[in-house]
């Protein structure tokens, strides 16, 4: 066997390792249960700065549903557009925001001050960007209460519409994967991570991981959060949000695609279990060596074999993730390059302590 060969075997061994920290997205509503006791405690709580175009989608997709949550408050952050006049008009309460205080982070600062609101026993924190198919919030809350209670949260499914959105993909895939919980072993293995797109919660559990009082100067606060509920024993869940919750992140443009992943994708990367981080990166080193191996190597075809099972891993991984074009799995080395690049930027502005700016502030790379 020459060296040739077995650098092509260990691409396909490293290759596959993606599908163990991404195997098994479970789908949200997938045990079948129906129960819906708990809309009448649920208090839904959206931080919202400047989102006057995003909001309508979702508040009208809670409209839309059968069942009703106790209340939805939205928690102005000090926008400088019609966020709080289109929030009232589509039926949320809306809170206007105390003044950001020193060492808090606007989004944990817009939570806590809506869960300090907020009525209701069971507490869902939702991002302005994502929004409810149609008995979306039915299926949550029976996933819920099928999995006993304690804090669930669910991956939004990426809607993906413009060309630069789709060099999101392995974004969104590392970003599953980091949370640890969607390996092969699903629930047996608890998470480590939740997303921060969505998050409930009952309040109780949310009071003994100490609230985002806990995480207040921190960007990616979900995985700081995860860690402290750990801590006091509570029950964590995540699911896939396919078909029950969406998002569309970045529309505006590539400038808005890298400062959104710069501002805390290195911290995520030093929030990830050891295992799940080497296992992330034995993944990608095999899905950059199959295209190198198809140009440089003597047994093209070979190599180009690997690239093809590559491909098809690739596009099964993202068919859970969002809607991402077919093109984007078959040219997956330039997404993935774009990942590398940004991913090196905030590495970089993270130890160099630089800021990116963000909905009119300027945030430092977490």
């Amino acid at each position: 066997m020459n060296l040739e060969t077995i650098l092509l075997i260990l691409t396909l061994v490293l290759g596959a390792m993606g599908w163990a920290v991404l195997g098994r997205v479970k789908r949200c509503g997938a045990s079948g249960a129906d129960q819906t006791d708990s809309a009448a405690q649920l208090s839904i709580v959206i931080p919202a700065r400047n989102e006057e175009l995003n909001l309508p989608r979702l508040l009208s997709s809670l409209a839309a549903q059968t069942i009703r949550p106790r209340e939805t408050i939205v928690v102005d952050d000090a926008s400088t557009d019609r966020t709080a006049l289109v929030a009232r008009e589509h039926g949320a309460r809306v809170v206007a925001s105390a003044p950001l205080p020193e060492g808090w982070r606007g989004k944990t600062w817009a939570c806590h001050q809506g869960a300090a609101a907020a009525a209701g026993d069971l507490f869902l924190f939702l991002d302005a960007d994502t929004w409810f198919a149609p008995e979306g919030l039915r299926r949550v809350l029976s996933e819920f209460e099928a999995a006993g209670g304690g804090a669930l949260s669910v991956a939004p499914h990426h809607a993906v519409e413009k060309f630069h959105e789709q060099f999101s993909a392995f974004f969104n895939l590392v970003m599953l994967a980091g949370t640890g919980a969607f390996t092969l072993r699903g629930d047996r293995h608890a998470p480590r991570g939740l997303l921060g797109q969505f998050l409930l919660i009952e309040r109780t559990a949310y009071q003994r991981g100490g609230g985002h009082e806990a995480v207040k100067g921190r960007i990616l606060e979900n995985f700081w959060l995860a860690e402290r509920l750990r801590a006091a024993g509570v029950l964590l869940r995540c699911r896939g949000g396919q078909g029950v919750f969406s998002f569309r992140m970045y529309p505006q443009g590539w400038r808005e695609v890298v400062d959104g992943w710069t501002k805390g994708f290195a911290s995520g990367a030093g929030q990830t279990p050891l295992p799940i981080l080497l296992l992330v990166i034995a993944w990608m080193f095999g899905l950059m060596s199959a295209p190198l191996g198809v140009v440089l190597a003597s047994q093209p075809l070979a190599w180009l074999a690997a690239y093809a099972l590559a491909v098809g891993q690739v596009a099964a991984l993202l068919w859970r993730v969002g809607t991402f074009h077919w093109g984007t799995a078959l040219f997956y080395p330039l997404p993935l390059m774009f990942y590398f690049a940004v991913f090196a930027r905030s590495v970089s502005r993270a130890r160099n302590k630089q800021t990116v700016a963000w909905k009119g502030r300027q945030i430092r790379a977490d």
